[in-house]
């Protein structure tokens, strides 16, 4: 248990990036910083909006659905995917978040559980951005206790099969054309492709947030919405498949905490060397290299951590639990370093010319979806005892 990652196997080629994954890393970042970046401060002081007409330029990138292979996606091995979720969310969470829920919970989901019909008639139209994808699983009453869903799926004669349920704190949901639904049925959990133009189907912005304001978050609401079998995933039974998208998710969430990180520390360096406090710079003062030290080392760390996660996906031999550690380490200590670069950035820290307190209330969100912090310690804690919490 103490080599928990396996790193009495890592080999010297583990260590370091590839030509290949910087390239992705690069191409992305340059991305970010001449087409989001100028855009950014104006959607988060609006509602929930996201810069929609950035969708094409996302998809020429090859950004949706990036480490899948074939029906028009990129192909990229799962090191240059986490470098690429890095390099979105040091833009902001809002921006990894819609790349994220098309590739890893919409498009996944078919890729991994649809047939060949669903994979040839829907992810060449999501890898090219055509049609945008939200993921219907967390319920008003139900976050990350998946067991209590509500929302049921009945089968009726004709091979239709009739939805009835409500979803909430579903990213993209206004402005989807195809929902991923998770039901109950008789026979345990399935997943439903729905068409959002469905009659019973309805989807409702959710207002009033602090966090994620770049980012589209709502509420589906399914009354006797009707499927044909045909739209129903055949290789997904039971609560394995709406967690195996969980997981593929809160990998690249693990990636893009440290973006977060970077993005804090690099800011908050450069303005302390140029704070003049008490006669000098703000950057030669104890208290703050302690806490510029602290970024570092942690950020550190969490690239390593996500690397060798990374390399163990790509060679098959990754456990759920190496994921659980990573999004739960990162996203913990990217909120810690964002919390320090407010601070140091004093007065000027609340006021949004500086990203620290945007990418400090969006880790809020970050540090609770796709799992909390606490249930991915129960995660961990049931694997390394063999005994689940009460």
């Amino acid at each position: 248990m103490a080599d928990f990652t396996g790193v009495d196997f890592l080999e010297l080629e583990d260590l370091h990036y590839s030509d290949e994954e910087c390239l992705a890393r690069d191409a992305v970042r340059g991305w970010v910083s001449k087409e989001f970046m100028p855009r950014i401060q104006e959607h988060v002081r609006q509602d929930g909006s996201f810069p929609m007409e950035l969708v094409p330029q996302m998809a020429e990138l090859g950004l949706f659905g990036a480490n899948l292979r074939g029906y028009g996606c990129a192909g990229m091995n799962n090191v240059a995917y986490g470098l690429v979720m890095q390099e979105l969310e040091r833009g902001d969470s809002g921006l990894r978040s819609f790349a994220s829920v098309q590739g890893s919970l919409c498009m996944y989901p078919i890729h991994a559980y649809g047939s060949d019909e669903q994979k040839e008639k829907w992810l060449p139209e999501m890898a090219a951005g055509r049609v945008i994808g939200c993921f219907g699983l967390t319920e008003p009453d139900f976050g990350s206790y998946v067991s209590g869903m509500a929302t049921r799926a009945e089968h009726r004669s004709h091979g239709v099969w009739v939805l009835n349920g409500t979803k909430r704190w579903i990213t993209n949901g206004t402005v989807a054309q195809l929902a991923i639904i998770w039901a109950v049925t008789d026979e345990g959990v399935r997943g439903f492709l729905v068409e959002t133009d469905r009659p019973g189907f309805e989807a409702r912005d959710l207002k009033g947030k602090f966090s994620l304001r770049a980012s589209v978050t709502s509420e589906l609401f399914l009354q006797d919405v009707e499927v044909p079998d045909e739209n129903r995933l055949p290789g997904a039974q039971g609560l394995g498949g709406p967690l195996g998208c969980l997981n593929q998710a809160r990998y690249g969430i693990a990636w893009g905490a440290v973006g977060a990180a970077m993005a804090c520390s690099d800011e908050v360096l450069q303005y302390t060397k140029d704070r003049i406090v008490q006669g000098g710079p703000l950057a030669g003062k104890q208290l703050t290299q302690q806490k510029l030290v602290f970024m570092l080392t942690e950020i550190t760390k969490a690239q390593l951590l996500c690397l060798h996660v990374g390399r163990h996906k790509d060679a098959g031999t990754l456990h759920h639990t190496m994921v659980s550690m990573a999004k739960r380490n990162n996203v913990d200590v990217a909120l810690q370093i964002a919390r320090k670069a407010r601070d140091l950035l004093g007065a000027n820290g609340i006021v949004d010319d500086y990203q620290a307190m945007r990418h400090m209330v969006n880790l809020e969100t970050v540090r609770t979806y796709e799992g909390t912090h606490d249930v991915h310690m129960l995660i961990l804690g049931e694997h390394i005892t063999g005994m689940r919490a009460i």
